[in-house]
């Protein structure tokens, strides 16, 4: 009985090619690689959106806190107005009523 050996095909490759296939697949570890440290730097940079909006945000809902009176500085304007005209009539009061008094 013959025993057949059944040798694997192993294709041989001359240097150039086999280079060639390292250079390949060193190119497309480095190329993986870089995809992924830019993939990271973009979620970082993503999050780092995230956090200033909310910031924003929360400083936007603080200026509507505070501008929140803002319709009363007219009525505010007014009262002043009227004070300040009431302060002029006395002054003009006081300075004739005194006038008459020191002549």
């Amino acid at each position: 009985m013959t025993v057949l050996s059944v040798h694997p095909v192993v294709p041989l490759l001359s240097d150039s090619s086999r280079n060639l296939w390292w250079g390949a697949v060193i190119g497309g570890f480095v190329v993986v690689l870089a995809v992924a440290a830019l993939l990271t730097i973009l979620v970082v940079e993503v999050r780092t959106i995230d956090r200033r909006v909310a910031a924003v945000k929360e400083t936007l809902k603080a200026a509507e806190q505070n501008t929140r009176d803002a319709a009363l500085i007219g009525v505010t304007a007014g009262g002043v107005e009227a004070v300040l005209a009431e302060g002029l009539q006395h002054h003009l009061f006081l300075g004739r009523v005194l006038g008459k008094v020191r002549s």
